[in-house]
């Protein structure tokens, strides 16, 4: 898959997902009250931000096979690559190594292996040094919507306190996903938020 159908692949699925959210949040047109329960509009939205955590993952994954395999980025450039495998198969391989499988959501693991195959890690570096922190905050949505536990609900709830300035003891990653970002200058939500600087990333990255 060259670059550019990864970032098109990418964004169509960030659509999908933002389709998701503002479909389960439908309203009846004549009494102004959501179609759907309130319990399905949590699952749905929750569902919806795993398939983003899930897109950036491909994403990260289909451009560096990319690169790897001689693709340029789409201004032209070829980064410097310290290895050259045949094909896309191949590059996956190598960049599972000896493990059973490659875990995208540690960004850390992701920094450290574009660095080892790419000169400067370009054209993913700087861009993901950038965003670690918003990185950070996604793993912590992720193991919250993957499985709740003291651990992963006292990491959502700092969270939370962090991005709303208040506390919020036993919040749902729903309530904090839909709730309005503080920092958002035209009333997003958390979930625009970082959807927002998932997307500006990835183009950066596609770009080179």
């Amino acid at each position: 898959m060259p670059v550019s159908s990864a970032l098109t692949t990418f964004k169509a699925d960030i659509a999908q997902c933002e389709a998701l959210i503002a479909n389960a949040h439908g309203t009846d047109a004549s009494t102004g009250n959501f179609i759907l329960p309130a319990l399905d509009r949590e699952q749905i939205t929750v569902a919806a931000f795993l398939n983003l955590f899930i897109a950036w993952e491909t994403f990260i994954e289909a451009v560096l096979a990319a690169i790897l395999t001689g693709a340029a980025t789409l201004n032209g450039n070829s980064p410097i690559r310290f290895a050259s495998p045949p094909t896309v198969a191949d590059a996956k391989k190598m960049m599972i190594g000896i493990n059973r499988y490659f875990d995208y959501g540690n960004h850390f693991n992701v920094r450290k292996m574009v660095s080892i195959f790419l000169d400067q890690g370009l054209p993913f570096e700087p861009h993901l040094s950038g965003i670690q922190g918003t990185l950070d905050d996604l793993r912590v949505m992720r193991n919250a919507a993957a499985h709740i536990t003291s651990t992963t609900q006292v990491a959502l709830e700092t969270l939370a306190l962090r991005l709303l300035s208040t506390p919020s003891p036993g919040i749902k990653l729903y309530s904090l996903l839909t709730a309005l970002d503080p920092r958002s200058t035209i009333g997003g939500t958390i979930f625009q938020t970082y959807r927002d600087l998932l997307i500006v990333t990835a183009d950066l990255i596609a770009n080179g």
